[in-house]
């Protein structure tokens, strides 16, 4: 028997910033959206596992590439599930492959020089989650725009949210250097306890550029089909404002910022009524189309 070359960190769905295959999802769709988290999950531990030099990641990778397009049996438990998952539902493995092209760059790539190269990484980390929950729902081609959207923001949300830890643990760097050039920041006050004016300038350019991508991604529950669905992700884009404006007025170095338990339902109870209101506007009830 092959062996694994997974390497699970503990780490699970409730880690992460917006819910994963809730009980908004569509019951039958649920253990899909978990199968693909647990894909991108196995490749995330590689690709974050300090233990393993870079050229060992990428290795590990491709094997985890090679067991979900088939051209290898064995070797990752996780692609093996996806593979299966994907022949089950008929979804291309392009935003598999997708991910796994973004956790090679995660293995190999530790600095990005502006927003357009970090948007770059975004297209193949953050927006095939999204693209991929879509195409589950048989969701129409408007919704990619508005989901890509909303992931890359995300993404950036949880690059700011771990900035001190990336570098101190594996020397990543998101924050692109030319905004930290413009702010007169360094690399090495990423290390530090508390930010810098310089840092605090540099987080704010990005986080003006997050909530233009917000403002587009609120388009997206009113595209993405079913009140189910549409529920789903605008809970998500709340989420996803209420964490950039807590981002604006706290230091990520001081201490991570995040949402509490209490935070997360609120904002959550917020999320669903506005996706109510979401429906009312398209059909004139407060139900709208049925998931």
């Amino acid at each position: 028997m092959t062996a694994s070359v997974e390497t699970p960190s503990g780490k699970s769905a409730g880690g992460e910033n917006f819910p994963v295959g809730s009980f908004l999802i569509r019951a039958d769709l649920r253990r899909h959206v978990h199968a693909f988290y647990r894909f991108a999950r196995a490749a995330d531990d590689i690709a974050d596992n300090p233990a393993l030099a870079p050229k060992e990641k990428v290795r590990r990778l491709d094997i985890m590439e090679s067991v979900l397009t088939g051209k290898t049996a064995q070797g990752s438990p996780a692609a093996t599930a996806m593979r299966a998952d994907l022949l089950e539902t008929k979804i291309d493995p392009r935003h598999c492959l997708d991910l796994l092209v973004a956790f090679r760059l995660d293995a190999t790539k530790l600095r990005y020089a502006d927003w357009g190269e970090l948007m770059e990484y975004c297209r193949f980390s953050a927006a095939p989650v999204g693209r991929q929950v879509l195409d589950l729902h048989r969701a129409p081609a408007a919704a990619y725009a508005p989901s890509d959207a909303l992931c890359a923001a995300l993404q950036v949300i949880n690059h700011l949210q771990d900035c001190g830890a990336d570098y101190r643990e594996m020397n990543r760097v998101y924050v692109p250097l030319d905004d930290m050039a413009a702010c007169g920041a360094h690399l090495e006050e990423l290390a530090a306890a508390r930010s810098t004016p310089g840092l605090r300038l540099a987080y704010d350019r990005m986080l003006t550029r997050v909530e233009a991508m917000l403002a587009e991604a609120q388009g997206l529950p009113a595209n993405a089909g079913g009140a189910r669905l549409r529920c789903e992700t605008m809970v998500i884009v709340t989420l996803a404002q209420r964490l950039t404006r807590m981002l604006r007025r706290q230091d990520p170095l001081a201490r991570r910022v995040k949402l509490g338990k209490a935070g997360f339902m609120l904002t959550g109870v917020e999320g669903a009524w506005r996706s109510v209101m979401v429906g009312v506007r398209r059909s004139g009830t407060p139900s709208g189309k049925a998931a």
